[in-house]
């Protein structure tokens, strides 16, 4: 308990410092984690990336649903969070990269992750930084990968159908406020 009220006073911290980076006062709640994470076979993949790891609110969900060989790469823009999660989660599985999301390319290697998991507020973020980060979701993500997007509001739907084939939604009610789920799968246009 002492825990969960020391991280969202992290994340309300960091929400203060920059809200339009951070986009939510509370960490995104364990239940709508879940209903997301459930979208994707994460047991399968060998290669899962989280952009927005915050926390770790969906970290540690990910990383209790990984194989033993499989790899995390978490994105988080804030260095102390950033820092947070490396101290909070010693799991040779996984690499806590600092930097921006757009650019994601560089942390790869060539490689194609498995499943995407973005809880970035995209909807508060500058529409070109927005734009350049949703751009490199489909090429981020392998032909029969899926990339999970959580928002508080549907107005990303439009913004994920013009990058992907096909975009499942589902709500979670039991986040506040509640949360919007997109499983997005193969990229629209010419092929990568």
């Amino acid at each position: 308990m002492i825990s969960q009220l020391t991280d969202r006073l992290r994340f309300l911290r960091a929400f203060v410092t920059n809200p339009r980076q951070v986009g939510a006062i509370l960490p995104t709640s364990r239940w709508a984690v879940r209903d997301m994470l459930d979208l994707a076979d994460l047991p399968a993949a060998g290669l899962v990336v989280e952009l927005g790891a915050g926390t770790g609110s969906q970290t540690g969900e990910i990383l209790a649903r990984l194989g033993p060989d499989a790899r995390l790469v978490a994105l988080e823009i804030d260095p102390q969070l950033a820092k947070l999660l490396g101290e909070r989660y010693q799991d040779p599985r996984l690499t806590v990269v600092c930097d921006s999301a757009e650019f994601l390319d560089a942390h790869l290697d060539g490689s194609l992750a498995d499943v995407v998991v973005s809880a970035l507020p995209y909807t508060s973020l500058e529409p070109g930084l927005r734009r350049r980060i949703l751009d490199v979701l489909p090429k981020a993500t392998a032909p029969q990968g899926v990339t999970l997007v959580i928002q508080y509001s549907p107005l990303m739907q439009g913004e994920l159908r013009r990058r992907f084939a096909s975009v499942r939604r589902r709500v979670s009610p039991w986040n506040v406020p509640p949360a919007f789920l997109f499983a997005c799968t193969g990229p629209t246009g010419p092929a990568r």
